[in-house]
């Protein structure tokens, strides 16, 4: 059988489009520089030390005020063991651990203005009767033997230290105002107990607690 040959266009004649010139867009990113976010980076983390920083020293601060207190002696009732000016370390945790020995030197809130603290050394506990005559202080009829006193005292007078209280009385005997003028020192009252005399530094020393000791009775 003959085929017959036909016009009609066939796949192999069909026109070949052209190839396009043009090149396809490229869609630009909105990614940081790497550099830009080192920097972000560097900069939070700077921040975050220095929050640490803040509290861990605030943390600290408060801890050692919640133990301890920085005094200035104001005045001349406690010397010669206390010169005015002089900056001393008290421990708050003292009379928690213990309780007030009779010689203890003790900063404290003052009974007739809350809001000042004075400096003072404890002569009588709750239950002493104590006296001061003959130039000498006697407590339960026991003469006390005091050498860190800037002059016997010149005046007299009788004290009972009732429960809850503390008698205090200031080293520099005859310019003080204490116990004997203002009367007995109730222990919340007390701030806390004298350690060290740290400032000026050639005056550094350990506050001595005195044992008092006692004559014969009297």
């Amino acid at each position: 059988m003959d085929i017959q040959p036909t016009n009609e266009p066939t796949t192999a004649d069909a026109p070949i489009p052209e190839a396009s010139t043009e090149a396809a867009p490229i869609t630009e990113t909105s990614a940081v520089p790497v550099e830009a976010a080192k920097s972000q980076t560097s900069w939070r983390q700077f921040f975050l030390d220095l929050l640490e920083t803040i509290l861990l020293a605030a943390a600290l601060y408060l801890g050692i005020n919640a133990i301890s207190a920085r005094v200035r002696v104001d005045g001349f009732s406690m010397e010669p063991t206390l010169q005015n000016g002089e900056y001393v370390l008290v421990s708050r945790l003292a009379y928690r651990l213990g309780e007030p020995q009779r010689g203890d030197i003790i900063v404290l809130k003052y009974p007739g203005e809350p809001k000042q603290d004075l400096i003072k050394r404890i002569i009588g506990l709750p239950g002493d009767k104590v006296e001061v005559r003959d130039l000498h202080v006697v407590v339960n009829d026991q003469q006390l033997v005091e050498p860190y006193i800037a002059a016997a005292p010149t005046y007299s007078g009788t004290w009972e230290v009732p429960p809850g209280y503390l008698f205090v009385l200031g080293d520099n005997r005859n310019d003080s105002s204490d116990s004997r003028s203002w009367g007995m020192l109730p222990l919340e009252n007390v701030i806390g107990k004298a350690l060290v005399i740290y400032w000026p530094p050639p005056q550094w020393k350990l506050i001595y607690h005195f044992d008092i000791a006692v004559t014969a009775p009297q």
